[in-house]
Order: structure tokens, then C-alpha cells, then sequence
């Protein structure tokens, strides 16, 4: 893996004039101050060009929210290289687990509307115990026989990722789910706690998930190129991946609905969702507090793998104050709090920031993994030194 030098040699040389100069990129600024919000956006542009001409990246979109205004969509490189196709502001992308800040936002407005409680026990929402439903199609939780921890589950634990259990099944050994911990105890990011979830309100109220957030997000919000679903309009304008060595992977059609991030979609979109979601439409005051409040502290070595780091501690940590919200990170920045979600996997690198006392985001989507090299100098150019974790999230770019 490349390391974060060669982001910080990306950061030097001369700017014109009044032009965005970055400050180079650190772990953490005692003394760090909001950055203003950009003018030149310009100069912005074309010191991202840079930065993914010097780290090769194929291709990246960015969003820029200030209030209720969008002010800033771009897309950058390309789609398909062999192909010369450009990336475009509709070009469909994957939005990985942003996708979990998506269906968080949904359940919300569930709970204002008193159709589930954050702090109910799933068991009470289904019909037997859950190690009873063992259907591959609609979930198998049987791994989970014998063992009552199921029992304190509640959707809450299940957002702020303290369920206990692993990020994928696929991990464990035989695919045997089992509780790494005692629920709502400690953080440990899992996917399978957004999949139990999406079970719960399909399985024990009845909903459909992908309607649900077609009706309170992607219409909510105007975002007529997202779904969690795969739509076969989307093969006629959407991105291919590259992963780090610059191989190609094509972009793949996602039949299964998934909580934890099936979700495709634009950075047009994308930027008419962080408004909708920073503004709190659609949700009380109360709620919209409660999605990005500090719920389960984290001080890790790293963010993954999830259940190995258990147990590591470092001090770094606690120095930006880290926790999980609800199907955010949350910690404390220089102007106040700030929460942000990622999505990746081998061909993607996405990023949403947001500084909540200022109401201002950045949102980075990546059809090439290598974006996240140059993340965390675009965030700083955009909102400012927000003494964001980078080496917790991307230890393997920004750990020692």
C-alpha cells in the first residue's frame, strides 16, 4: 500500500495567485481553526486534478454543501479509461456503506412516526426467536442457537454498530455467526448488525426497505439516478471500477436490497441527499439530534478488521473525542461536532464529511480506490483542518 507521503509530496509546490494553497495533511492540530468556506472553486478543481494526477487516480466526484445550498458538483477523470469515457456529474456510481447513512436516516423517520423504538428489543418486533428463521433468502440466523445475546439486541445497537457481532458472516469461521461481545457494550463496525435490521422491519413489520427509501430518501430528496436496486436504464451511463494496482473491474448489477450498501447512485444526487439529510428534512429536531449524537466511544487502533482490533487501544483516540452515532462516525472538530460515513471496497473509495455547527459537507465519491490517498487533503482544502481520524479509518494508507 502506498503511505501518506506521497499524498504530502502531491501537497507541495507553488499555487497561483489566490489559489487554494492545502495544508499538509496530520493526525491532529491542538490549534486547528474552521476553514472559510471556499470561494475560488477554480483553484479547488484544479488542485484535485493535480492530486489524482500525482496518486494516478482514475476517477472521483465531489459535493459541496454549505446550509440548505448545494454549491458545488464536479466530476473529475473518467468512468471507463479504455474506453475514454468521462466521468460525468450522472454518471452512476456505487455507493457502498454510504449507503448506511441512507437507511439510518430512513428508520428515523420510522421512529418519529412510532412504527419501531430505538431502544426496543428486536424480539419484540418478530414473530419467534430469531435463530428460529433460517431461510437463506430472507435471512439464516441460526448460527446464533444457543446463544440469548440476540435477546438485547435493539435497532439502536444495531445502528451505532455495538451489536457484537462480526462486519460480514463471510469472516467467521464457516460463516457461524456469533457475539464477539456483550450488545451495546463497545463499538465494533458491522455490517451484519444493518442486514439483522433491514430483517426486522421487513420480517417483523412488514416493510419493504427498497420502497421505503425510494418513498423517504431517493423521492424525498429528488434523486432520480439512485436506488437500491439495480436498474437496467443505469447500464447506459454508469463507472467502472480500478482497483489500487489499477486493475479494471467492471461495475456489477446488484439484484439483492441491502441496508448495509447496495445503494447506486450520482454525486448529483448524493449532494441533493447530505443537503436534505444536514438540514433535517423529513425528520423531528429531536431525531435529527439523535443520528449524529455520540453514542458508543471508540478509541481503537484502527477501524478494521473489526472484531481482531478489539481489545487495542490508542491514545489518539480520545483526543478528537471519536464515537459512533447512528450509522455515522461522530467526533469533536474545531469549530464543534463533526460527523462522516465512508463507503469502500476493492474498486471504491467514498467519503461524506460534515461539520454540524456550520452546516457544511463534502461529499467524495471514488470509482477508483486510490481517491482515498487524496481525501484527506481535499477535505482540509474544503472545510478546514476537522481533525478527522484518517489513520483509524485508513490504517493501511495512514497507520503506522
Amino acid at each position: 500500500m502506498k503511505k501518506l507521503t506521497l499524498i504530502a509530496a502531491t501537497l507541495l509546490g507553488a499555487c497561483a495567485p489566490n489559489a487554494i494553497t492545502p495544508p499538509a495533511i496530520t493526525r491532529h492540530a491542538a490549534n486547528a481553526q474552521a476553514s472559510a468556506p471556499v470561494e475560488d472553486y477554480a483553484a479547488l478543481d484544479s488542485r484535485i486534478e493535480e492530486l489524482m494526477a500525482a496518486n494516478e487516480v482514475k476517477g472521483m466526484a465531489i459535493a459541496i454543501i454549505e446550509g440548505n445550498e448545494i454549491r458545488h458538483v464536479r466530476a473529475f477523470g473518467h468512468a471507463n479509461v479504455e474506453k475514454q469515457v468521462p466521468l460525468e456529474t450522472d454518471t452512476i456510481m456505487y455507493g457502498a456503506s454510504i449507503t448506511k447513512a441512507a437507511f439510518t436516516y430512513m428508520v428515523l423517520q420510522l421512529v418519529d412516526e412510532g412504527a419501531i423504538d430505538l431502544d426496543t428489543p428486536i424480539s419484540e418486533y418478530l414473530a419467534k426467536p430469531l435463530p428460529e428463521y433460517s431461510d437463506d433468502d430472507r435471512g439464516d440466523w441460526s448460527s446464533l442457537e444457543g446463544d440469548e445475546d440476540w435477546r438485547l439486541l435493539t435497532p439502536r445497537m444495531l445502528l451505532n454498530h455495538s451489536s457484537g457481532l462480526a462486519n460480514l458472516r463471510w469472516f467467521e469461521p464457516d460463516n457461524d455467526m456469533s457475539f464477539h461481545f456483550r450488545p451495546g457494550t463497545a463499538y465494533a463496525y458491522s455490517g451484519e448488525g444493518f442486514y439483522l435490521l433491514q430483517f426486522v422491519l421487513e420480517e417483523g413489520l412488514g416493510l419493504n426497505v427498497k420502497d421505503e427509501m425510494q418513498r423517504r430518501i431517493f423521492d424525498r430528496f429528488g434523486m432520480p439516478n439512485t436506488s437500491m436496486q439495480w436498474r437496467e436504464d443505469f447500464a447506459s451511463h454508469l463507472a467502472d471500477g480500478y482497483k489500487f494496482d489499477g486493475s479494471f473491474e467492471p461495475h456489477d448489477a446488484r439484484s439483492n436490497v441491502s441496508a448495509a450498501g447496495s445503494m447506486d447512485t450520482t454525486i448529483a444526487d448524493q449532494a441533493r441527499m447530505w443537503r436534505g439529510m444536514l438540514m433535517g428534512e423529513g425528520l423531528s429536531p429531536e431525531m435529527r439530534t439523535e443520528w449524529v449524537r455520540p453514542q458508543v466511544p471508540i478509541s481503537t487502533k484502527a477501524k478494521f478488521p473489526t472484531t481482531k482490533v478489539l481489545g487495542t487501544y490508542d491514545a489518539r483516540g480520545p483526543l478528537v473525542h471519536l464515537a459512533g452515532g447512528l450509522g455515522v462516525d461522530t467526533w469533536a472538530g474545531p469549530s464543534g461536532q463533526f460527523f462522516a460515513k465512508g463507503g469502500h471496497n476493492e474498486w471504491t473509495g467514498n467519503m461524506a464529511q460534515c461539520d454540524e455547527a456550520n452546516r457544511r459537507c463534502v461529499v467524495l465519491l471514488g470509482n477508483d480506490v486510490r481517491a482515498e490517498l487524496i481525501y484527506p487533503a481535499i477535505v482540509t482544502m474544503v472545510l478546514g483542518d476537522t481533525r478527522y481520524p484518517w489513520w483509524w479509518t485508513y490504517s493501511e494508507l495512514f497507520g503506522e
